[in-house]
């Protein structure tokens, strides 16, 4: 088994709490942050509602290879967080904590995210040449994007 890597963003935005989790509790917001070499695209039909156990289905590009990706919220607290978990994708564990904090003036945003590659050494292989690059740039695009819509 390869090893469990770990991400973690924070951002503030200057906007209130709920406005802030609303956004990201829209799941085709999500499109909107994902970098456009990924052609990340929601396949579940609208209406969303996020809450625990709602399951979400993506098609996307990864490295060029198209790819579905299936997640279920696995925890989630109006205004505080909410958690996806990949059941069917590229990675053994996708597990990703989105935090949203009331804070002077706006919001504090928080990611956490803990990630394992399949195929044991190779996918640690795989992680050290480009996989751990193309997470921060997912990240970053995302951030970029966050500070670009709340201003």
């Amino acid at each position: 088994m390869g090893r469990i890597h770990h991400l973690v963003r924070t951002q503030f935005v200057p906007r209130p709490l709920e406005e802030v989790f609303d956004f990201f509790t829209d799941a085709f917001n999500l499109e909107r942050i994902t970098p456009p070499f990924l052609g990340f695209q929601v396949i579940t039909p609208p209406p969303i509602e996020i809450r625990k156990g709602t399951l979400i289905e993506y098609r996307l590009k990864l490295h060029g290879v198209p790819l579905h990706w299936k997640t279920r919220i696995e925890r989630f607290e109006r205004n505080v967080c909410f958690v996806d978990l990949q059941l069917k994708g590229p990675y053994r564990l996708w597990h990703h904590l989105h935090e949203f904090r009331a804070v002077p003036g706006g919001t504090e945003l928080g990611d956490v995210l803990d990630y394992q590659l399949p195929f044991g050494p190779l996918g640690d292989v795989a992680h050290a040449l480009f996989v751990r690059r193309s997470v921060e740039q997912i990240f970053e695009h995302r951030q970029k994007v966050i500070a670009e819509l709340f201003g």
